[in-house]
């Protein structure tokens, strides 16, 4: 499955809308459901209303009604696998479990697999919410 969500994220992000940064980048989340949603960066002459491709590819699946994320594969031209930003790191923690395998990868064919544990240690989340 590491390989068909890499390759759906590189395949996204050639629908990438990029006029500003020319930085195209592509993400796929696998759901509980082994259904697979897509996403590309979609930038903004606003660059804070930019949105990257982990956070539409997220909303894709919330948005079908898919909570619940088995796997993520984030792909970039870049010499080292790309990561993901601050804002699309919190959204991931929301809907990643713990343990759920996230694939980092350039489009050259180098791999990094993580957990959002990794990437966001200390996560602010529901249960500092509810620990009142």
């Amino acid at each position: 499955m590491k390989d068909t969500l890499i390759e759906k994220a590189k395949e996204v992000r050639l629908k990438a809308y990029a006029p500003y940064s020319n930085f195209l980048v592509g993400a796929a989340v696998l759901t509980n459901s082994d259904k697979i949603y897509v996403g590309c960066n979609i930038e903004n002459s606003s660059y804070s209303l930019t949105c990257c491709a982990e956070r539409v590819a997220i909303f894709q699946a919330i948005s079908a009604g898919e909570t619940n994320i088995k796997a993520m594969a984030v792909v970039g031209d870049a010499d080292e696998p790309i990561s993901p930003c601050g804002a699309c790191r919190q959204v991931m923690s929301e809907f990643i479990n713990l343990d759920t395998p996230i694939y980092l990868a350039n489009i050259s064919g180098v791999i990094n697999e993580l957990t959002i544990n990794d990437l966001l240690p200390l996560a602010f989340g529901a249960k500092q919410l509810n620990d009142k």
